[in-house]
């Protein structure tokens, strides 16, 4: 029996720092397939499934000028105590993380295997066997399921055979986003609150990033600018400002407890409790992420954004989207960065951002892209200003000079002397994704675009025929694709984003 799960608040990655200790206990449940079989998946290819991540996706790049051992970014850092589930012993019970597949015990309920059919109602491609959640399906399209507590237990997919190729591929790689945030925040925060924002921060970084690595990502676009200014400005005729909105849409900000509650009931949705480490902070410039840590995937909570009614949308945003393509793309021919170049695959971003953050607003009463919006315009703007002039800026949209402060760090994070124009242009493709798949999602098929993991929308025809469909894994939110279209079109009627507009831009 899984007992409890530990949710510590000690994340050994260079984004975070915590002390503090959490338990988030589990309703008693037998172990689910994937949670038997997760660990048999070796780190180097765990931190494959969140190349892109969530709000602060880990952006993958070969690192060209550090050759020597004793300078690596990749040594793992000593720990303390080990990161995640901890399985205890009842009195009178087994052992409760089996290594083995076997059947369940008495009163255990087996393994659904459910098959979906594809978005595309006119000529789904195949079908598609979902490991998890039954919340939420159509019951017009699910077959009577019949209870085979003898059936085989289902693994997630295995290594592949050049494993150890892959671990010198990922040896090679940096990850940009942990080197690119400063080391001195606190330090250069307290002298600009000083100044009256009048001072522009001198940031250090104890892993610099290759200029001409950071040169890939500082090349902001305007192609959205009067999309991404129109949102902002529905929200603040409707609220008045933007912290107005926030506690109107967003709700109360919630207690820690609340939050590991939270999550866990959303684990239960997804059939996916106990897979995941759940650590919460303080000290994060994204509301979450999802990395690898200590060979587990690790789901990072930021307390200051986790309000009420948006922490779902987070949970649908890194598990339901991040997550699960994640280990849907595992199992699929293009898992590796060599295939994946022999196939000519498109990036998986704009896509991947794009419908996670989609996701993160689907069942909000007031689906506004502020946020999606914001990060787009602040990009663009940090290109051609300073620090101080792009705080000031954000002050038509922000008037906490705390949140204005946060997002300019995520703009200029990267560069040393701030004074200097210059921007981490990655924030853009939230909204480029956005209205990307907007635009085209009439024809795409999303269950099936799920299904494939991490690729773009654009490569889901051509790839479809080669995939690797039996027990993929799709959110229960996804699965009444009647409902999930609907949630589209009211995103688009609350953004005043129409058709017309679209194919314009688009």
């Amino acid at each position: 029996m899984l007992e409890s799960i530990k949710v510590t608040e000690r994340l050994h990655w260079p984004e975070v720092e915590m002390s503090k200790k959490y338990i988030l206990n589990s309703a008693d449940k037998v172990l689910s397939p994937s949670q038997v079989y997760l660990e048999k998946i070796s780190s180097s290819v765990l931190k494959d499934l969140f190349s892109s991540g969530g709000y602060n996706a880990l952006l993958q790049a070969e690192e060209q000028e550090k050759k020597s051992p004793k300078r690596s970014v990749f040594k793992r850092p000593k720990t303390s105590a080990r990161c995640g589930a901890t399985v205890t012993r009842r009195k009178g019970q087994g052992s409760a993380a089996p290594k083995k597949s076997r059947a369940p015990e008495a009163g255990g309920r087996p393994a659904q295997t459910n098959r979906v059919p594809s978005g595309n109602l006119s000529k789904p491609a195949r079908n598609i066997a979902v490991v998890g959640s039954t919340m939420g399906l159509n019951p017009r399209t699910v077959p009577q399921l019949r209870k085979t507590p003898s059936s085989p237990r289902t693994k997630l997919p295995s290594l592949h055979k050049a494993a150890a190729t892959r671990e010198a591929e990922n040896a090679k790689r940096l990850c940009i986003l942990a080197a690119i945030k400063p080391s001195n925040v606190e330090k250069e925060k307290a002298k600009f609150f000083k100044s009256d924002f009048n001072y522009n921060p001198q940031f250090e970084y104890s892993n610099p990033v290759c200029p001409l690595v950071l040169a890939r990502h500082s090349n902001a676009s305007d192609r959205f600018l009067t999309q991404a200014v129109h949102i902002m400005e529905l929200a603040l005729q409707r609220y008045g400002s933007y912290e107005k909105f926030e506690q109107a849409t967003g709700g109360n900000l919630l207690t820690k407890s609340r939050v590991c509650h939270t999550v866990k009931k959303y684990m239960e949705k997804e059939g996916c409790v106990g897979e995941i480490v759940v650590q919460v902070t303080d000290d994060l410039l994204s509301r979450a992420s999802m990395t690898v840590v200590n060979s587990r995937p690790t789901l990072t909570i930021n307390i200051c954004s986790a309000r009420e009614h948006w922490l779902e949308g987070m949970l649908r945003h890194e598990i339901g989207t991040h997550y699960f393509r994640g280990l849907n793309n595992l199992q699929q021919p293009w898992s590796s960065l060599s295939a994946r170049r022999k196939l000519n695959l498109r990036p998986l971003n704009p896509t991947e951002e794009g419908l996670a953050s989609l996701h993160s607003v689907l069942f909000r009463k007031d689906p506004t892209l502020w946020r999606a919006a914001l990060l787009y315009f602040t990009v663009y703007q940090a290109s051609s200003m300073s620090f101080c002039q792009l705080f000031h800026s954000l002050g038509r949209f922000l008037q906490d000079p705390n949140t204005r402060w946060d997002y300019c760090v995520r703009a200029k994070r990267g560069q040393t002397d701030t004074k200097q124009p210059g921007c981490f242009s990655k924030d853009q493709v939230y909204l480029d994704g956005i209205l990307k798949i907007l635009r085209f999602r009439d024809k795409i098929d999303f269950p099936l675009l799920m299904a494939l993991g991490k690729v773009s929308f654009e490569d889901v025809e051509r790839l479809k025929a080669s995939a690797q469909m039996e027990n993929v894994r799709i959110p229960h939110f996804m699965q009444d694709q009647s409902r999930y279209c609907e949630q589209l079109l009211k995103i688009m009627e609350a953004n005043e984003l129409t058709d017309q507009d679209l194919r314009t831009i688009v």
